[in-house]
């Protein structure tokens, strides 16, 4: 949850979905990997050097340029997904709560399609509480959740990184505060 919109009777918080500035490491990362592992296998089978900075000609095509010919086909093939999950920002979104129409309106990006969103609206008189979950450990979860009546608890943070505990407590009884509910968890 990174950006806030609030007016007096309008709260509208951004999701970062897939746009992260480490999926854009990773995916440069696995493209000069996989585009040297690719070079590598067809320098050893065309026998010219098409790496200047090694010396891939001394690779047998068999089984080793093979196998490098593969393994950079299966990088090029990962890196291009991960640029399109980047691209149409998988996972990204927005949560708003309108006390104007009374909604509550949860919206993320998904995959292309018939279904490529999801996108929920739910009336504020539904809403039971705001619900806090911190679970520390190795694997630590520090997570926001809306009860609404009859449909459980929906997230409303982000999915990755954990949020800070303090950037937590204050979105949660903010939240809490401007729907007039009950916060739970604390």
């Amino acid at each position: 949850m990174v950006t806030t919109t609030t007016s007096t009777n309008t709260l509208k918080y951004s999701i970062v979905g897939a746009k992260r500035f480490s999926n854009y490491c990773f995916a440069i990362i696995v493209a000069v990997g996989a585009v040297g592992f690719l070079l590598a296998g067809l320098s050893s089978f065309f026998h010219i050097n098409l790496l200047p900075s090694a010396e891939p000609l001394q690779i047998d095509f068999l089984p080793q340029g093979l196998a490098l010919s593969l393994y950079g086909i299966a990088g090029t093939l990962l890196d291009l997904y991960l640029w399109f999950i980047i691209t149409i920002d998988l996972g990204g979104g927005f949560n708003e709560f309108s006390l104007d129409t009374g909604k509550v309106r949860i919206f993320r990006q998904g995959y292309p399609g018939k279904n490529n969103q999801v996108d929920f609206e739910y009336a504020i008189a539904d809403v039971q509480a705001v619900r806090v979950e911190i679970r520390n450990g190795l694997s630590p979860k520090r997570a926001l959740y809306l009860k609404v009546k009859g449909k459980g608890d929906i997230p409303l943070s982000e999915v990755g990184q954990p949020i800070a505990l303090t950037a937590l407590e204050d979105r949660a009884a903010e939240l809490a505060r401007f729907l007039s509910v009950p916060l739970e968890g604390l």
